[in-house]
């Protein structure tokens, strides 16, 4: 998909199209597509202008209703994991969604998770001290 024409280039040929040339006359004319004509021509008869429309959609996320409710929930229970967030929606709130949705209505609301600092990491077990640690200790030959 390209990008949208100048308003005065739409302009133009809606207004030869008004004067009296045939919608591809007008295309040819300008070097636009026939099809471009044809939608700026009723565009124009449907807006009144030949703006272009607003490109992008809603957000048609099942969760946007719930925003509040699950903003407050990761507020007051920010430790619940994904799993856990979507059998609370689906048994208080009766929304069936996916880990995936969650995680990208998260993402929309700029809200990460981070590790706990109190957790962890799980590291290999190790030796209490190298062998080069130990060749200069005393008492050895």
């Amino acid at each position: 998909m390209g990008a949208a024409r100048s308003k005065d280039l739409r302009s133009r040929v809606v207004a030869e199209v008004a004067a009296g040339m045939s919608r591809r006359q007008a295309a040819v004319r300008f070097k636009v597509s026939a099809a471009s004509a044809v939608r700026w021509v009723a565009l124009e008869a449907e807006t009144g202008s030949v703006d272009p429309r607003p490109r992008g959609g809603k957000s048609r996320s099942p969760l946007e209703p719930h925003a509040a409710w699950l903003l407050a929930l990761n507020a007051g229970e920010g430790d619940l994991t994904l799993a856990e967030i979507v059998r609370r929606l689906s048994e208080e709130l009766g929304v069936e969604v996916t880990e995936t949705s969650v995680r990208r209505f998260f993402k929309r609301h700029k809200i990460t998770y981070k590790k706990n600092s109190a957790r962890q990491r799980a590291d290999a077990a190790r030796r209490g001290r190298s062998a080069r640690a130990l060749e200069g200790q005393p008492g050895e030959p």
